[in-house]
């Protein structure tokens, strides 16, 4: 067994969500313990948020450059770092620590820029560190077992894809979401994309994790609805993929009646694959030959190995959002400790990588592109 690995946070500080959210999943496995932070641009933030976690006062940081510079010096400095801040900081706050030697956590999307996001790619090869990118969705039983099945040729070859990610909860004219709304709408934190970067590079994270599909081109049509918004928040993209197969996503913030309804239809030569997020429990399956549908459960044997590894609780125990968080994080913090030890290979990463964070950045700057110039076709 390995010992327990620590952890710094660059965001998260008191009254934000995601920072707590990833603090929990990642204490589900008990592998990593919080030990420093600058949680917030607000150093009283930061000391409040350090003394409700029990972090020594010398490891709370009033700037993240100071955090990577005098962790990377101690003996007992963190082994990884997460970073849950708004999208514009990304690059500025992984690229110091992966200058510092430290192992990256960073929340999606990975940068603002396609420039930005390769820069990032290149230093954690450089540095030979790892770099997870935190799209959620694929740490679920279901998600894993999807991919398996596409793997093993279970619908055959697949020839159009439809996804979408619907919520409404920015519908109403004049309401801004809050602190986790508001800084999604201003384009000098959330970059040039509200709705796409932020719910579109999950859609599109979780086509090519499942499918193993690479985007050639999309045609996008991103859309102002609510009135004084000045980034997109509905969105509409066409995709052809290398090899031949299409797609359609729909990506919105302003569908009244969804909340965080991700779902996903696989259609191949042979069957299709029905999953939604919203109901992780189950994946199913359509076959050429008419059968009826078939469900397979989380928990159950006809769960391939490979994602069955990953369930915590016995079958009809539901599992939800935290727990396919931590299930990122067990693959994440395992690498780290084979990393240490000599015994990593590349095989060994089942997480969202910087490479997949690279093609979100990609994907939403020819969305961009396309729909700026009057929704017409742009390579990737």
């Amino acid at each position: 067994m390995y010992g327990t690995l620590r952890y710094g946070m660059v965001g998260g500080g008191q009254g934000a969500f995601i920072g707590e959210a990833h603090r929990k999943a990642i204490n589900l496995d008990g592998k990593a313990r919080i030990v420093a932070g600058c949680f917030s641009r607000s150093y009283e933030n930061t000391l409040a948020t350090g003394a409700a976690l029990g972090i020594e006062p010398e490891r709370l940081y009033k700037r993240f450059d100071e955090m990577a510079k005098a962790e990377a010096a101690r003996d007992d400095g963190i082994d990884f770092v997460v970073v849950v801040t708004p999208n514009n900081t990304h690059y500025p706050v992984c690229k110091a620590f992966l200058e510092a030697g430290i192992h990256v956590a960073c929340d999606k999307p990975l940068a603002i820029s396609r420039e930005q996001a390769c820069e990032l790619e290149a230093l954690a090869k450089e540095k030979d560190l790892l770099f997870m990118v935190t799209y959620t969705y694929m740490g679920y039983v279901t998600a894993k077992h999807v991919r398996e099945i596409i793997r093993a040729g279970e619908i055959g070859k697949i020839r159009t894809v439809i996804a979408e990610y619907p919520q409404g909860w920015l519908a109403r004219e004049g309401d801004w979401g809050g602190k986790q709304g508001s800084w999604r709408c201003d384009p000098s934190q959330s970059g040039k994309s509200n709705c796409l970067a932020d719910l579109g590079t999950h859609v599109e994270n979780a086509i090519a994790t499942m499918t193993g599909l690479k985007v050639k081109r999309v045609l996008a049509k991103m859309d102002i609805m609510v009135p004084g918004r000045v980034l997109d928040d509905n969105d509409f993209v066409l995709v052809e993929y290398e090899g031949g197969a299409t797609g359609m996503y729909w990506t919105s913030q302003v569908a009244i009646g969804h909340d965080n309804d991700l779902r996903v239809r696989i259609y191949g030569d042979r069957g299709a694959i029905f999953w939604s997020q919203e109901d992780p429990e189950k994946v199913i399956i359509a076959k050429e030959d008419g059968a009826p549908l078939v469900e397979h459960h989380k928990g159950y044997c006809s769960i391939a190995p490979e994602a069955a590894k990953y369930g915590r609780l016995p079958k009809g125990h539901p599992e939800g959002w935290l727990e396919a968080m931590a299930n990122l994080y067990r693959s994440f913090i395992e690498c780290i400790h084979a990393k240490r030890n000599g015994s990593f290979t590349s095989d060994m990463i089942d997480f969202p990588t910087v490479s997949d964070g690279v093609q979100g950045v990609k994907f939403v700057e020819a969305c961009l592109q396309s729909s700026a110039n009057g929704n017409v076709w742009v390579d990737l």
